[in-house]
């Protein structure tokens, strides 16, 4: 198992503004919850750790976490 995979990734639903930068980033990890209109954790093994750190990265909020 990789350290990406024992690692718990999150976006927190209080900070996040549902810019979509994360999902259009990596779509196959982040998706929209359309009725809060926040950004949710769908597989959180659907990108390189690399890619997940940059979509992180570019979160204008600082709304993504790894646990």
């Amino acid at each position: 198992m990789s350290d990406q995979n024992k690692k718990g990734l999150y976006v927190d639903a209080e900070e996040c503004i549902g810019c979509e930068l994360c999902v259009q980033n990596c779509p196959k990890v982040f998706k929209m919850d359309e009725e809060r209109d926040v950004s949710v954790v769908v597989n959180k093994g659907g990108a390189s750790e690399d890619e997940v750190q940059e979509a992180m990265d570019d979160c204008p909020v600082g709304a993504i976490h790894w646990e």
